[in-house]
């Protein structure tokens, strides 16, 4: 086995005030890691120490690098917070590209001896397949989504060229009782008006947060873990499937009749692609590579949710 497997790390984490970076800094302090933070502001996580940038003016607190051998790099504007007007795409897309080029400028600049980069990426990638079984393999999508995430990609890619091991995560909906896209989707259910959206017939990916923090702590633990995986469970559902499974865990009626597309386009625009489209994804390479997912069924995921 690789000696570097298990091996404690000096991990620089971006994005870590959001649902995932919260977890991931407990579950890595857990396991006897140090822990760092690049942020906009000050922050009050515990047992770590916060180091300032700022993304747009391409500054950054050059202390942040001393020792790290880790980064994670989560940080970018929320693709759910706004309608997708153009000038909130170009700061979607922005806010992962040049925090992605300050990142590697600097690196390159003070020749930073960073030996692992894992960047967020997701599952619009694929943009929408209907009933296409995809893989990391798969030809990207299109659509904004899909533009997005090549671009996002492209860019993380540019670490290779430094030797730098790349890991990609193409991260589906996330499962947890802190929030998230759960706590969005169980509101119109909660309310006893829960029904499927569009056809219904939509694959949904989705990953409990426990996997996903657990395929991070993989991704920066065993060297073997290089290039890009889908970050979802074996088992995606259809919208319709997903509606009946959460309102059975919530006690609520699930009604037969559909929210027509043309009703969630006039509501949300362009981006209704966030519900409408359909990616089917399989996570064979995380598989592959010996990962057992602890929630594999989405009945399974939501009864530990909703069990607190």
């Amino acid at each position: 086995m690789n000696s570097d497997i298990n091996s404690n790390r000096n991990i620089l984490i971006t994005g870590a005030s959001g649902l995932i970076g919260t977890r991931l800094i407990k579950n890595l302090l857990e396991k006897g890691h140090r822990v760092f933070v690049l942020s906009r502001q000050s922050s009050n996580l515990k047992g770590v120490s916060t180091y300032n940038w700022d993304i747009d003016k391409q500054l950054i607190d050059l202390k942040a690098f001393e020792g790290i051998d880790t980064i994670i790099h989560l940080a970018g504007a929320g693709i759910a917070d706004k309608r997708w007007t153009k000038q909130r795409k170009q700061e979607i897309v922005d806010s992962r590209i040049r925090s992605t080029q300050l990142l590697y400028n600097t690196i390159n600049a003070i020749k930073a001896p960073i030996k692992t980069f894992i960047s967020a990426s997701a599952v619009g990638y694929y943009g929408d397949r209907n009933d296409e079984i995809l893989y990391e393999q798969s030809a990207s999508g299109t659509g904004f989504l899909a533009d997005c995430c090549k671009q996002w990609e492209a860019v993380v890619d540019e670490g290779v060229k430094s030797g730098i091991r790349v890991v990609k995560l193409r991260i589906g909906i996330v499962l947890s009782k802190q929030g998230g896209a759960l706590s969005e989707l169980a509101r119109p259910v909660s309310f006893f008006v829960g029904t499927p959206l569009g056809t219904g017939k939509q694959w949904m990916p989705w990953i409990h947060l426990t996997d996903l923090a657990s395929i991070f702590e993989k991704a920066i633990e065993n060297p073997h873990y290089s290039g890009t995986f889908n970050a979802c469970t074996p088992y995606p559902v259809t919208n319709y499937e997903f509606t009946k499974i959460l309102a059975k865990k919530l006690f609520r009626p699930v009604w037969p009749v559909n929210v027509p597309e043309f009703m969630l386009k006039t509501m949300l625009g362009e981006m209704s692609t966030l519900i409408l489209n359909s990616t089917r994804t399989s996570p064979q390479k995380l598989m592959d590579m010996g990962f057992h997912f602890r929630y594999q069924g989405l009945d399974a995921a939501l009864s530990e949710i909703y069990s607190h």
